[in-house]
């Protein structure tokens, strides 16, 4: 079988970090740093996928945050009180916000039956470095990442290539 003809399912994992939209941002960044996994499928009670959390999200989020505002008077540097204070309060209430406030909601996803050329076609036009995988009801039932892809392409190609006898 043609590597870009093979299901998603033999390349997808099953064992995925998932959040809800009421998880709180803080918890969730703690967990995407703590697996080592820069984004996560956000699902309801049924287990459908409602969003994407990654830490691009998190970091637009921080972004957004009106960093204090510093004047240089005479070699001294004056942080301006009221905004020293705007900007603890607006970081609390980033670090307070739930997962349903910064996730993308619009998020691609692929069947396990869909083929690997399919996954990797997808993510290259919707620019994802991962999609999960659902079944026709729209329930999570596992992930295929960019690094999925990568690897099943470099395993493919060395077991063509010690089948390769030519040597070059």
């Amino acid at each position: 079988m043609l590597l870009r003809d093979l299901p998603v399912r033999d390349v997808m994992v099953t064992d995925v970090l998932t959040f809800r939209t009421d998880d709180n941002v803080q918890d969730a960044m703690r967990a995407l740093v703590l697996g080592d996994i820069d984004g996560a499928p956000v699902v309801d009670d049924d287990g459908a996928v409602v969003g994407l959390l990654s830490t691009g999200d998190l970091i637009v989020e921080e972004a957004r945050l009106h960093l204090p505002t510093v004047i240089t008077l005479l070699g001294a540097v004056l942080e301006l009180p009221s905004s020293k204070r705007r900007f603890e309060d607006d970081l609390e209430k980033a670090l307070g916000a739930t997962v349903g406030e910064v996730m993308s909601e619009t998020v691609s996803t692929v069947g396990p039956d869909d083929t690997f050329e399919t996954a990797a076609t997808v993510m290259h036009e919707e620019n994802q470095d991962r999609l999960p995988v659902v079944d026709g009801s729209g329930v999570l039932v596992g992930i295929i990442a960019r690094g999925d892809i990568v690897r099943a392409i470099v395993r493919d190609a060395d077991a063509r290539g010690s089948h390769d006898v030519s040597g070059g």
